[in-house]
């Protein structure tokens, strides 16, 4: 038997089905348009061809909570760095550790004149307050970001740094490569995902002069921009995409760098992941509560950018959206007004979303797995399926935790992702 609701409750769910379907087109016309200019269309080049002499001294910072486990791995490949070792320093920021990271800072300050520890055990904790601390006492021009679980490469300082030849450039983000890709199978599939957020969205973006996205690490972005508008906002967990709006909004270019590689550990607990995830969502749509207006205001960013802006503020809405359009869909089955699909159009639908929309996500990863040459990897995207259902509970948990965050005004906790390193870079798979 039918349950009963009022026609306005019934008119308001199929008018959510609708949309929750015009969303899922629009976004999969988007996916396909970024697959489709990154496999056939001309690619725009990055900087690192440029040869000059006169490099840019810059100051690397590397917020660290508890980083025994991985704290050499980031030092030693820094410091084997080709850039010259009078052109940069690092400044890791012991922040609030209680392990062993302060003592491991501190015998390479001993060994290494240009590695400058700064230890925090006061004030606001987190990665934005502690890269405003680090910024004051930093003579670098330039900031580049790493996270500590990274492993830069020996070309990746002077990649970076080049892009800051163009007076118009406030940031550049390179590509992150999972290194511990073998440890499991969500490890695996986080690979997938790498590659095709980097390889095809954000380069297709770069090609496309939309808003490719500075992702707070393996990136850099000049120091007075930031000095001279506060620093980072502490009460935003996703200090990375608000730095990408400010700097749009603001007319300054976010680079691209899919040559600038840097390897990170990507995590190997699925609880660990649901964290991060849910820390991400939180703080992506917190910067959008803050930024939608802003975006569309700005006299500095032509139509087809505010465009591409608006979709990746609400990227993190997609699982949200779709997540009350499954319970929307359930409704309406039991309410026996399912009707909404009859109809000759829903044929036509299906099959394009089945063909363009649904998979549109797994048409990128496949995409870079072909342009990275690792095709057997391929295999696995059938099992991304799980993870979009894994995301949507946690994504749209990350949502409400960032609207209570902005109705009551709560300040969000930083919350560390743990670490699984055992051996030093060289062990591992």
């Amino acid at each position: 038997m039918a349950m009963v609701m009022t026609p306005y409750v019934i008119a308001f769910l199929k008018f959510y089905f609708i949309f929750t379907v015009i969303v899922m087109i629009l976004f999969a016309i988007r996916h396909f348009i970024f697959t489709f200019n990154r496999m056939y269309c001309e690619q725009k080049l990055y900087y690192q061809d440029i040869i000059d002499s006169d490099l840019p001294f810059i100051t690397v910072l590397i917020p660290m909570h508890n980083e025994e486990k991985v704290a050499h791995g980031v030092l030693d490949a820094l410091l084997e760095s080709n850039y010259p070792v009078e052109k940069f320093e690092v400044i890791p920021i012991n922040d609030f550790s209680e392990d062993g990271t302060k003592e491991i800072l501190e015998d390479y300050a001993v060994r290494y004149g240009n590695i400058h520890p700064l230890h925090r055990n006061s004030g606001e904790r987190g990665k934005p307050a502690a890269l405003n601390r680090a910024m004051e006492m930093a003579q670098g021009e330039i900031i580049v970001v790493f996270d500590a679980d990274y492993l830069p490469g020996k070309g990746l300082l002077e990649n970076l740094s080049m892009a800051f030849l163009d007076p118009e450039v406030g940031a550049v983000m390179g590509r992150v490569v999972p290194v511990n890709t073998k440890a499991n199978f969500l490890t695996r599939l986080l690979d997938l995902e790498r590659s095709g957020g980097y390889q095809v969205d954000q380069q297709a973006r770069y090609n496309l002069n939309l808003i490719p996205q500075y992702g707070g690490t393996v990136g850099g972005y000049r120091k007075d921009l930031m000095m001279g508008t506060d620093g980072f906002n502490t009460k935003i967990l996703a200090e990375d995409t608000e730095l990408t709006y400010r700097l749009f909004c603001s007319g300054w270019k976010v680079l691209y760098a899919n040559s600038a590689e840097c390897y990170e550990e990507a995590p190997e607990a699925w609880h660990i992941r649901a964290r991060q995830i849910a820390r991400w969502s939180r703080g992506h749509n917190e910067v959008m509560f803050r930024y939608v207006w802003k975006l569309v205001k700005s006299k500095y960013l032509s139509f087809w950018q505010k465009l591409d802006g608006m979709f990746l503020l609400f990227i993190y809405m997609m699982p949200v959206i779709l997540f009350f359009g499954l319970i929307d869909s359930i409704l309406l089955f039991f309410l026996d007004e399912m009707d909404i699909l009859e109809g000759w159009w829903v044929l036509l639908f299906l099959g394009a979303y089945n063909t363009f929309g649904n998979f549109a996500p797994f048409y990128q990863v496949g995409t870079a797995n072909v342009i990275d040459g690792s095709r057997e990897r391929i295999l696995l995207l059938p099992y991304l399926a799980f993870n979009f259902y894994f995301y949507l509970w946690f994504i749209t948990k990350g949502f409400f935790n960032a609207l209570v965050d902005v109705l009551t005004r709560r300040e969000a906790k930083w919350q560390k992702t743990e670490r699984f390193r055992k051996e030093k870079p060289g062990g591992f798979t």
